[in-house]
């Protein structure tokens, strides 16, 4: 049982037709996940000033992979994705002011693979 962590989820992730369930998590709950180390992160560098701001408003510490896994979601894995609204694009600058990371709107949910179709 897998357990991956990203922004976003790919149908590249899943072989085959599968059904997925969703929940919704709380930050308490993934940073747990992340402290217990079950948590296989599918992070790109490019996205440090993210992962800098879910640190600072969370404290959910992750690795950053030099090269991200290749994930192959199969039955009873899952992954965690956090969603972020209100964060600008960073077009001049690397990271994120703190009132920009008050003020934007995280969100985290499992899909987790339950079967084959």
């Amino acid at each position: 049982m897998n357990k991956y962590f990203g922004f976003a989820l790919a149908d590249s992730m899943f072989n085959g037709d599968v059904t997925i369930s969703r929940r919704s998590l709380t930050p308490g709950q993934v940073k747990e996940m992340a402290r217990d180390g079950v948590l296989t992160p599918c992070l790109n560098p490019s996205h440090q000033a993210t992962i800098d701001a879910m640190r600072q408003r969370f404290g959910i510490e992750v690795e950053i992979p030099e090269t991200p896994p290749r994930v192959e979601v199969g039955t009873s894995d899952s992954v965690i994705v956090m969603g972020v609204r209100g964060l600008p694009r960073l077009t001049d600058r690397h990271e994120y002011t703190a009132e920009e990371i008050a003020s934007a709107s995280f969100t985290f949910a499992e899909y987790t693979v339950t079967g084959d179709m």
